[in-house]
């Protein structure tokens, strides 16, 4: 029979696995001296106008490694996950989001993604919303991206969330919307301002009737109830002219525009 490991032995041993896997000593540490010393970076990626109106920018983040290396959000934000992190990360984006933003000519919005645990934070939205005002900037600047699953799996959580972003004046978009809905209930419950349409939709548009139809009856929707429709993963140039021709407002993908850092994408 193996030795048995006392829970005191149990729990470092854990704590040293888990430091392996992440690839850091005290992971937890790692991240709140990233978020302390600024060791995260913020890009951006167009949301691109298809009639003409102003475009918006989808802001995402990316963490600085030793040398100089950008990790991608996937070896970073599953450990902010984890521990527990991800309001205090998302403070940081939306506080920082403000402060580098400046409507202009091109770009009228900026959009951040609110996480399952801010969506289950109160007070988020309202944090965000004093940024914006510190920085002299509209509230109506600011849109919060939930995930279509938040909003299918949490009821509560996002419905309250959605309220508090209308009460401060910032905008909602559903994010990945028709990955899993097979109904508008989410749009007309949360009253959002904008929808996502999943990539697993729009890459398909212009094969599979079903995929088709399914975008017609979204931008229908959209055209009823005053709400934008935004293409994700949009990469062909077929695409952006099948999205045109569906009456889909805006598109993003890397076909259209892809991450840069926030500094160089506006100072255009």
């Amino acid at each position: 029979m193996a030795e048995r490991v006392n829970p005191g032995e149990q729990a470092r041993l854990l704590q040293q696995a888990e430091s392996e896997l992440m690839g850091w000593e005290q992971p937890q540490a790692h991240l709140r001296e990233a978020l302390a010393q600024d060791h995260l970076h913020l890009y951006g990626q167009p949301i691109v106008s298809l009639t003409g109106s102003r475009s918006m920018v989808e802001i995402l983040v990316r963490m600085r490694e030793e040398e100089a290396l950008m990790l991608p959000p996937g070896e970073f934000l599953p450990a902010f996950a984890h521990y527990r992190m991800m309001a205090e990360l998302d403070r940081w984006v939306a506080c920082h989001a403000a402060r580098a933003f400046r409507p202009s000519e091109r770009y009228a919005a900026v959009s951040v993604n609110a996480s399952t645990q801010s969506i289950e934070e109160p007070g988020f939205a309202d944090y965000a919303a004093s940024q914006l005002l510190e920085a002299g900037l509209d509230p109506s600047a600011l849109i919060f991206e939930i995930d279509e699953g938040d909003a299918l799996d949490r009821p509560d959580a996002a419905a309250r969330f959605a309220g508090e972003v209308r009460a401060v004046g910032c905008r909602l978009m559903l994010d990945g919307f028709a990955q899993r809905a097979v109904t508008f209930d989410p749009l007309k419950r949360l009253r959002v301002d904008f929808v996502k349409v999943d990539g697993s939709v729009i890459r398909k548009i212009r094969r599979s009737g079903s995929a088709a139809a399914k975008l017609k009856a979204i931008v229908r929707v959209g055209e009823l109830a005053g709400i934008g429709v935004v293409a994700e993963c949009v990469e062909e140039a077929a695409i952006v002219a099948a999205l045109k021709k569906s009456g889909v407002g805006y598109a993003q993908g890397f076909g259209v525009g892809k991450p840069e850092p926030i500094e160089k994408l506006f100072e255009r």
